[in-house]
């Protein structure tokens, strides 16, 4: 009895799964442009928070996508040629972000969230860069300090020497620029970085919303998902599942030799001053 129950449980699951697929698949599938899908009388803004590995963007994720305007759950991995692979995003986005176990739930059925977002940490995934301009694209960009970065990043990478790992930080760096150039719109760039989002989070969090214009503030609480500390799509290590922002950080025994840390601050220092100069950033707005 027991066996059958389950059974008879699962196939209600699938089939649920199957509908909801379905449903997505074809509102998205039945809009004619990249940002749209049927029923919805605004296309949606499409959210990119740009940066590079152990930058601290699996939190500011989890900020960014715990309010209401905003869905999305860390990197796709979507490979970008050109706009229409915003459908792409799309179909990921709501099939991963969604639960569906209670009625609760069919809320978000309702697909009426003003942005989408995506997190992109490598320089590879935009094999075009022409769809940055368009007006529906926003960008936060987020750096954190080269001393952590690197150690953080060659815990994560331990088959990597530290010429990889410099090299990664400063090229991703350097890429920050170039993207923050190609969409060369203050109005839809912001600028952060993690140690303003420890040290001063109510202006960090208040800059947020007056840049994305969201009803609905921004905390420093956020909603634990499913794919939380899951690897591939964000943070596994650190404190990311208490659903708050945690400011004691782990140790980190690696360390860089000061020559190669000197190189990185100085990427560091080059994108930060270029980025502040092209986007709009913490405590100063549209300049």
């Amino acid at each position: 009895m027991g066996a059958a129950l389950g059974q008879w449980r699962q196939r209600i699951r699938e089939y649920k799964n199957d509908l909801v697929q379905t449903y997505f698949g074809y509102r998205i599938e039945a809009a004619n442009q990249p940002y749209g899908v049927a029923f919805r009388a605004t296309p949606y803004r499409f959210l990119l928070l740009l940066s590079h590995m152990r930058s601290g963007s699996s939190l500011l994720t989890h900020l960014l996508t715990t309010n209401p305007e905003v869905i999305g759950y860390g990197e796709t991995h979507t490979n970008y040629t050109d706009a229409s692979d915003f459908k792409t995003l799309l179909k990921k986005v709501y099939w991963q972000t969604q639960d569906f176990r209670t009625l609760g739930d069919m809320q978000n059925l309702r697909m009426d969230h003003q942005y989408v977002m995506d997190k992109v940490l490598h320089n590879k995934k935009f094999l075009d860069h022409d769809f940055l301009q368009s007006e529906q694209v926003y960008a936060i960009f987020l750096l954190r300090e080269p001393a952590r970065s690197l150690a953080s990043i060659a815990d994560l990478k331990p088959h990597w020497n530290q010429q990889d790992t410099i090299e990664y930080y400063s090229q991703r760096l350097a890429m920050l620029v170039e993207y923050a150039q190609l969409i060369n719109n203050q109005q839809r760039m912001l600028v952060v970085s993690y140690e303003q989002l420890l040290e001063n989070t109510p202006q960090v969090l208040t800059t947020l919303q007056d840049f994305l214009q969201t009803q609905a503030p921004f905390t420093e609480e956020y909603r634990v998902l499913k794919t939380t500390g899951m690897k591939g799509v964000g943070d596994s290590k650190g404190n990311i599942k208490a659903g708050k922002i945690v400011r004691s950080q782990r140790q980190l025994t690696q360390s860089f030799s000061a020559e190669l840390v000197e190189q990185a601050k100085q990427a560091h220092s080059d994108c930060q001053t270029a980025l502040v100069e092209l986007c709009q950033s913490v405590g100063t707005g549209n300049k």
